[in-house]
C-alpha cells in the first residue's frame, strides 16, 4: 500500500505551498490502469476529426485557466510568470500542432502494395500496412517544465494524438499544479466525448513503479534524472512482457568555439554561451554544459563578468540544490581544474544558488573523463581548452551521447574543420546547431529532441515535434483482407484523403 504525500515548496522561501497531495494507493493505480486499458479500443476507434477536436479542447481549456495555472506553477517552482506564460503557450501550441498532425494523416504511414502475379521472386498478395495505437501508456512528468513536459506536456499530447489513453505520474515538485492541470485536462476530454478512463493522474514514487510494472500499460515516457530513468527503464524491461520505455535522462550538450569564431565575434559568442548555460537557472535539459575554447583565449575576465551579470533564480527544490552543490564542488576539486567563477554559498532563503564556471585542458579532460563528465544540473558549466585540432578531436571522442552539439566557426576560413565537426556531432547528438545555442526547442515537424545514451534510452525517437507520436504506435500489415473490412486508412479510394504510399509511390 502506497503511503505518504507530495508537498509543494516555494523555492524563493523554502516554505510549504498548498495542502499535501496524498500518494496514490496501489489499489487505485491498478483501477486506473485497468480503466485506461478498457478505454483504449474505444478511444482508438474515435474518428480522427473527433480525436483532433479533443486535443484542441484541451488546449483551449488550459488557455482559459492560464492565470490560475501560471500563479500556481510559480508558487511551486519559482520559475517566474514571464517564462511560465511562455511555457503554457508552448503547451497549448503542442496540443494544437498534434491536432493538425492527426488531420493531416501521414502519421499512419499508410503503405499499400497491390497484388502482382508477376512479381519476383513470387507472386505478391495484396498487402496494406499502417501504424496503430499501442494501448494505454504511462507518462512521467518533469520538474523543470511544469507545463511543457508535465501533466499536459508533449508526451501526453503525442500519446493522445496517437489514440492512446494516458496515465500521468505527477512530479513531486509541483503537486498542486499537477492536481489542477489534471482536472482541467480530464474535464475537457470528458466534455469532448472521450471514453471514461482516457486520462488520469497518479502521485508518488511507488505509484510510478507500479504503473510501469502494470500489465495494462503498454509503453512509458519519462523526462528526468539518469538514476531515476535508468531504474524505471530496467523495470520496464524486466516485466514478463517488456514494454518500450522512452526516457530522456541527461545531457552535457557540448559546444565548440573555433579560433575563427573567436576572432570574428568572440564577445558576442561568449555572452550567448553565458546566457544559455544560466537560462532557467541552468535547469534546462539542453543547457550547454561543456564549452570548447582554443587554448590561450584570454577570455577568463570577460567570462567572469558575463556570469556576474547573468540573472539566476532559485533552483526548483532542496534536493536539486543539494545535488548542484555536491557536483559543482566535486568538479572543482578535480586535478587540473581551475575556477573562473568558483562555487560559493548563497546565504538566502529558499533554494537560491550561485553560478559556477570551471576550466580544464582538453588533455586533462581525456585523462579524467570519469570524474569530469558528470552533468551538473543548475547554472554551472565546464570550459575545455584545446591546443590543436587533434586535441579537440580526442576530447570530443570521450564525450557521451547528447541531445545537442553546437558549433561556432568561420565558414569563410574553416570549411574543412566545420565539415568534420558537424559529422562528429551528428554521430553523437540528436540535434546539431551552427551559430546558435541549444536552449530553446522549437515545436515543429523537423525537430529532433533525443540522442544516444545517456541522453535518452532510445535515440530512434523524439520527445518534441510531430514525429514524437511515433513512440506510441506500432505497425500492422493486412494481407488479402476484403476492402469493406479494412480500416478506413487502408481502404480503396482513400476515404480519409491522407497521404499514402502505393506500390512504392507517395500519393495523396
Amino acid at each position: 500500500m502506497s503511503t505518504g504525500a507530495d508537498q509543494g515548496m516555494n523555492p524563493h522561501t523554502g516554505e510549504p505551498v498548498g495542502p499535501p497531495v496524498p500518494h496514490t494507493a496501489d489499489a487505485d493505480v491498478d483501477r486506473i490502469a485497468l480503466a485506461a486499458a478498457t478505454a483504449a479500443p474505444a478511444f482508438a476507434a474515435l474518428p480522427l476529426d473527433q480525436r483532433a477536436d479533443l486535443l484542441r479542447a484541451v488546449a483551449a481549456a488550459l488557455e482559459a485557466a492560464r492565470e490560475e495555472l501560471v500563479a500556481l506553477a510559480d508558487s511551486e517552482t519559482g520559475i517566474g510568470a514571464a517564462r511560465l506564460n511562455g511555457e503554457l503557450t508552448r503547451t497549448r501550441v503542442q496540443l494544437e500542432m498534434f491536432a493538425e498532425v492527426i488531420r493531416e494523416g501521414s502519421f499512419h504511414e499508410a503503405t499499400i502494395d497491390l497484388p502482382d502475379p508477376d512479381a519476383l521472386p513470387a507472386p505478391r498478395p495484396d498487402l496494406r500496412r499502417m501504424l496503430v495505437p499501442l494501448g494505454a501508456v504511462a507518462v512521467f512528468s518533469a520538474s523543470n517544465f511544469p507545463f511543457a513536459f508535465s501533466v499536459a506536456g508533449g508526451d501526453t499530447a503525442s500519446a493522445l494524438a496517437a489514440g492512446c489513453p494516458v496515465v500521468v505520474k505527477a512530479h513531486s515538485g509541483h503537486p498542486g499544479l499537477s492536481v489542477r492541470t489534471g482536472e482541467v485536462v480530464a474535464a475537457a476530454l470528458r466534455e469532448g466525448g472521450a471514453p471514461e478512463g482516457t486520462f488520469a493522474v497518479v502521485f508518488g514514487t511507488e505509484a510510478g513503479k507500479a504503473l510501469v510494472s502494470h500489465p495494462a500499460i503498454q509503453a512509458a515516457g519519462f523526462t528526468g534524472s539518469l538514476g531515476g530513468g535508468r531504474a524505471l527503464y530496467d523495470l520496464a524491461n524486466s516485466r514478463p512482457d517488456p514494454i518500450p520505455f522512452y526516457g530522456e535522462l541527461g545531457s552535457l550538450n557540448p559546444s565548440v568555439i573555433t579560433p575563427g569564431a573567436i576572432a570574428a565575434r568572440g564577445t558576442e559568442v561568449l555572452k550567448g554561451f553565458v546566457g544559455s548555460f544560466t537560462m532557467g537557472s541552468g535547469q534546462l535539459c539542453t543547457k550547454p554544459g561543456l564549452l570548447f575554447l582554443p587554448k590561450g583565449h584570454g577570455l577568463d575576465d570577460a567570462l567572469a563578468a558575463a556570469v556576474a551579470e547573468a540573472p539566476v533564480g532559485p533552483l526548483l527544490n532542496a534536493r536539486i540544490r543539494a545535488g548542484y552543490a555536491d557536483v559543482a564542488a566535486s568538479l572543482a576539486a578535480v586535478d587540473g581544474v581551475r575556477a573562473i567563477v568558483p562555487p560559493a554559498e548563497v546565504d538566502d532563503a529558499g533554494f537560491r544558488v550561485a553560478p559556477v564556471l570551471l576550466a580544464v585542458s582538453a588533455t586533462d579532460l581525456v585523462a579524467r573523463a570519469d570524474e569530469l563528465l558528470e552533468e551538473c544540473f543548475g547554472p554551472a558549466a565546464l570550459i575545455i581548452e584545446y591546443g590543436s585540432d587533434e586535441e579537440l578531436t580526442r576530447a570530443l571522442e570521450v564525450l557521451p551521447g547528447s541531445l545537442t552539439g553546437t558549433l561556432h566557426a568561420d565558414p569563410a576560413t574553416e570549411g574543412d574543420l566545420i565539415r568534420g565537426l558537424l559529422d562528429r556531432f551528428a554521430a553523437r547528438a540528436g540535434r546539431v546547431i551552427f551559430g546558435g545555442w541549444p536552449t530553446g526547442v522549437a515545436v515543429t515537424w523537423a525537430m529532433q529532441h533525443g540522442g544516444p545514451w545517456p541522453a535518452t534510452t532510445n535515440a530512434l525517437h523524439t520527445s518534441v515535434g510531430a514525429t514524437g507520436i511515433r513512440r506510441w504506435l506500432r505497425p500492422v500489415s493486412y494481407q488479402s483482407v476484403p476492402d469493406e473490412f479494412l480500416p478506413e486508412v487502408l481502404r480503396d479510394g482513400n476515404p480519409l484523403g491522407i497521404p499514402r504510399r502505393v506500390n512504392g509511390a507517395l500519393v495523396r
